[in-house]
This record gives structure tokens, C-alpha cells and sequence, in this order.
């Protein structure tokens, strides 16, 4: 259902497929049968549904502030930067994994009436919402044991995440800007990263943060339009059905906030020049992202929001590229 419940790379409607697995299994357009999920052992297959394994887009989204912020932070030259990535690796699937059962225990009744959403384990029956809350608590005590490897700053602000992360599923009641909420919650790293450096933020990581946040607001109102249609019937809220026909020009607003954040965020950081190299590509990856966008297309809304994944990689390589130089 839209807003993506911590963005969870699901198929569009037209990949629906019976499939071989059986009723247990829900071969919905958000649970393909041919994933390697699919080849686990049939007790863990709703679980691993359920924290999205098979659906690597929204970890990915989660990572990236954190890695944009350990390498405005700290240069790769220095072993420890590795170190931080390896952390936040891990913990950025465990979380968004923690983070989606989550959403999928609050949103249980409404997935019920939304087509793409319907057969996640816990509205088709395969897993109760308390193995679900559970499930959900190991993943975050899993998550809890990479915060503890970092120092006492960036453990207290990894806790303090936890409070916009548990109310963004309510958001879309109330609101029809949940994607705010979820930029505010899914972008922490953007803080985390450099905090876990310099045991405190700068500008450069609260600057980097604020951007990221336009970057969010742009995907996932490009990956709501899936679901407008649905959301209109299930009565919940999205910037997709606020923004109707003008997202277009909402979007690249967003992403031109983004970019602006990018920007300035590296030049607070003292970032050397290939660091804007790799700014100046995500801007033109963005401009493809708006120049293809169409509304009405839920398969191009999917792949676009997808598209973002990658874009990661180029402030990423960018900045480590910079930091060498530096270093």
C-alpha cells in the first residue's frame, strides 16, 4: 500500500503469476514465486516475505544516507570507514526489515482491501501479527547489537530513530504527505554515519539529512501512484493522490532540493572535486527519472522508483574517489 511500507521494491500489477508453491505462498504482484525466497524452507518463507528479503530496493534506500555521511565524514583511505559501511550494511537490512513488519502489523486490515498488498503473510493468514511484532523484535535487538559498536552519541540518536519509525505507518491517516514522515525516518543514516565519526552532527550532516529527505519525497511519490486507485478506497493518504497531475513538477522541486543538499553538504565537508562529479550524474539521473516519469504508468513508476537504488552509487563513488584524493 502507498506510501511504501519502508520501500519494498514490489512487482508491478502485470507480473502477477499463479505459480507452482501452493496457497501458502500468496503468488501476488508484492510475493513472486520465483525468488530465490522462494527455495527457503516453507516455514520461513513468510518471514522472510514479511521483512521483505527477496525485495533488496529498500534496504539500499536506507543504506545510502548512511554511507553519503561516513564518506563526507571520514576518508576511505581509512580502514574504519570500511569498517562503518560493513556496520550499516547489516544494520540497514535488519531494520528495513524490522521496519516493515512493523508497518505490515499496523496496516494488517487495511492491506486486506489494497489488491497488491492483500497477500503479505500476515492478511493472507501465514503469519499471526504477534509472531509478526515477535519477528520484528528479534530484527531490531539484531539491529540494536551493531548500534552498540559504535559510540555512545550515535547510540542514543540510533535509539531517538525508533520514535519516527514507529509512527510513520499511521502517518497516511492523517496526512497526506506520509512520505515527509517516511523521508524523516528512512534518511537517519544521513546523521548516523557522521555521527558515529565524530561521536556529534555538523552542518554538513544536518545539511545532507534535509536533502535527503526531497530524494524521498521524490521516489516515493513516484512509487505511491501505484497504489492511487486503492488508496481512494481504503481512505488513506499519499502526496501521489495530493498532488495529482502537477507531481511532475513537484518532483523535480524535490530532487532539485536534493541535489541543492548534495551540493552543499560536501562543500561544508571540504569534499575535493570528483566528490561534485558524482552530484553533477545524480542530477542528470534524476532528470531522466522526471523526463520518463508518467503518472498513469504503474510498471514505469516502479521501475523509476527502482532507478533510485543505483543512483546511490554515484555521490558514493564521488566521494570515495575524493576522500583518496585526499587521503
Amino acid at each position: 500500500m502507498s506510501p511504501a511500507p519502508y520501500p519494498s521494491d514490489s512487482a508491478s500489477p502485470s507480473d502477477t503469476a499463479s505459480g507452482p508453491l501452493g496457497p501458502d505462498d500468496a503468488t501476488t504482484p508484492d510475493a513472486l514465486p520465483d525468488t530465490w525466497v522462494a527455495r527457503t524452507p516453507r516455514p520461513v518463507r513468510p518471514y522472510l516475505r514479511l521483512m521483505r528479503a527477496d525485495r533488496p530496493a529498500g534496504f539500499w534506500l536506507l543504506m545510502w544516507p548512511c554511507l553519503w555521511s561516513t564518506a563526507l565524514a571520514v576518508p576511505a583511505t581509512e580502514p574504519r570507514f570500511w569498517a562503518l559501511c560493513a556496520l550499516f550494511l547489516v544494520g540497514s537490512i535488519v531494520m528495513r526489515g524490522a521496519g516493515c513488519a512493523w508497518n505490515d502489523i499496523v496496516d494488517r486490515t487495511i492491506d486486506l482491501k489494497v489488491a497488491r498488498t492483500a497477500a503479505r503473510p500476515i492478511p493472507a493468514g501465514q503469519v499471526g501479527w504477534g509472531r509478526a511484532l515477535a519477528f520484528a523484535i528479534g530484527l531490531s535487538l539484531t539491529g540494536l547489537l551493531v548500534l552498540i559498536q559504535l559510540n555512545g552519541f550515535a547510540i542514543a540518536l540510533g535509539i531517538v530513530s525508533l520514535i519516527p519509525v514507529a509512527i510513520y505507518p499511521f502517518a497516511k491517516r492523517f496526512t497526506y504527505w506520509p512520505q515527509a514522515v517516511l523521508g524523516l525516518t528512512f534518511n537517519w543514516g544521513a546523521l548516523m554515519g557522521w555521527a558515529a565519526v565524530y561521536g556529534g552532527l555538523a552542518p554538513a550532516a544536518l545539511v545532507l539529512y534535509a536533502g535527503c529527505l526531497f530524494w524521498t519525497l521524490g521516489y516515493d511519490t513516484i512509487y505511491a501512484h501505484q497504489d492511487k486507485a486503492d488508496d481512494l478506497i481504503a481512505g488513506v493518504k499519499s502526496t501521489a493522490l495530493k498532488l495529482g497531475p502537477s507531481t511532475r513538477a513537484w518532483v523535480i522541486g524535490f530532487y532539485a532540493l536534493f541535489v541543492a543538499g548534495l551540493t552543499a553538504a560536501g562543500a561544508l565537508a571540504h569534499m575535493a572535486w570528483p566528490y561534485y562529479l558524482g552530484v553533477a550524474a545524480t542530477a542528470a539521473h534524476l532528470a531522466w527519472q522526471t523526463a520518463r516519469l508518467d503518472i498513469d504508468d504503474p510498471p514505469r513508476c516502479l521501475d523509476l522508483f527502482r532507478a533510485n537504488t543505483g543512483l546511490g552509487w554515484l555521490p558514493f563513488a564521488g566521494a570515495v574517489v575524493a576522500g583518496l584524493l585526499a587521503g
